[in-house]
């Protein structure tokens, strides 16, 4: 597909290339000739000013009676024998633009769709991944379902297991639609967001206080340090990249432990440091996990964390759209530290 239109945005490019090529070209043969005609004319009808004639012509001094002869008048087969010069020089100088274009235009093509190719592709593999995550709790909602319905000798007791078991089910499929419907608002342009000079120590309170309970239930602390730094910023989203980063922080965190929020400024930049004492990221899992429904084997494994990684996506394009940068550095079982960098309100 994009190769068919490749070669067609290549040819509008060689089509709008060579009507003006072309223009142009009639537009120098046409003065060309008429300077040619010009000087025919001059020759056969002679002229009254010196300058008419050019070189051709001698100013000699009024008491110089010796005659002048007339100039010679100029060849009508030279005259033609030019203009078929000029017609063939424009029409290699067009063949030449023309093969130029050919491959500067389908270089240009190629620059041109790359963006709407990799925009499309990124659609695909987004609708892949969703349709597959979608499809692992519906087959386990509709397996269940289906064996229960087969059962003559249910009770009331399984059943409400299985209703339970199905509402499980179904409120991860609610929590997957939640995230997926983050992330396509997420994409839209900037005009979405409402951008302000807001308080950073207010924004981390406001995502600490939602995260406040998971950290109670496993006796975990966060501390905070962060002095009264101003960032312009859209304080909803702002507030959402805070706790996706320490409900991150507290899923993978051992019961007892603490989570430390921090905040220096270098420059006119605000550094931003999260990090909490879990289980860590692997070296080769830290490439990938701001990539969408990316998990590490770890947690999917040891921890069983519910989730479809979709928190760090998130979180990434959050701070892009904030102009600023995200990154991690981590330890096997010793812990995880995120790196934000925005800029000073």
């Amino acid at each position: 597909m994009f190769h068919s239109a490749r070669i067609k945005l290549t040819v509008w490019y060689l089509l709008i290339i060579m009507f003006i090529s072309l223009f142009f070209s009639v537009f120098i043969y046409l003065g060309v000739t008429r300077e040619f005609d010009r000087i025919v004319r001059i020759d056969e009808f002679g002229v009254t000013h010196p300058a008419d004639l050019g070189e051709r012509y001698i100013q000699r001094p009024v008491w110089d009676t010796e005659v002048l002869p007339l100039p010679k008048p100029a060849d009508p087969a030279l005259i033609q024998a030019s203009k078929l010069r000029v017609i063939e020089g424009l029409a290699g100088i067009n063949l030449l633009i023309l093969m130029l274009s050919a491959l500067l235009g389908y270089f240009l093509a190629g620059r041109t769709l790359r963006p709407i190719r990799n925009m499309i592709d990124e659609q695909n593999r987004f609708i892949t991944d969703a349709s597959h995550e979608l499809n692992t709790p519906l087959t386990s909602l509709k397996t269940s379902i289906e064996v229960n319905l087969r059962d003559k000798k249910i009770d009331l007791e399984k059943a409400k297991n299985v209703l339970s078991s199905n509402l499980e089910d179904v409120n991860n499929l609610q929590f997957l639609s939640d995230e997926l419907i983050k992330i396509t608002q997420y994409q839209k342009p900037n005009s979405y967001f409402q951008f302000e000079k807001v308080l950073l120590p207010e924004i981390i309170k406001a995502a600490v206080d939602k995260i406040k309970p998971m950290a109670i239930k496993k006796n975990i602390v966060i501390k905070v340090n962060a002095p009264k730094f101003y960032v312009e910023a859209d304080s909803r989203s702002f507030v959402e990249l805070f706790v996706i980063l320490l409900d991150n922080a507290v899923k993978y965190s051992k019961e007892n432990k603490s989570v430390n929020i921090t905040a220096v400024k270098t420059d006119s930049k605000i550094n931003i440091k999260i990090e909490d004492n879990g289980i860590g990221i692997a070296k080769d899992d830290l490439l990938y996990i701001f990539d969408r429904f990316y998990r590490a084997d770890k947690s999917r494994t040891k921890q069983q964390v519910k989730g479809y990684g979709l928190g760090l996506s998130i979180a990434k394009r959050i701070v892009d759209l904030h102009k600023g940068t995200i990154g991690a550095v981590s330890v096997a079982n010793k812990g995880t530290i995120f790196t934000i960098t925005v800029p000073e309100a």
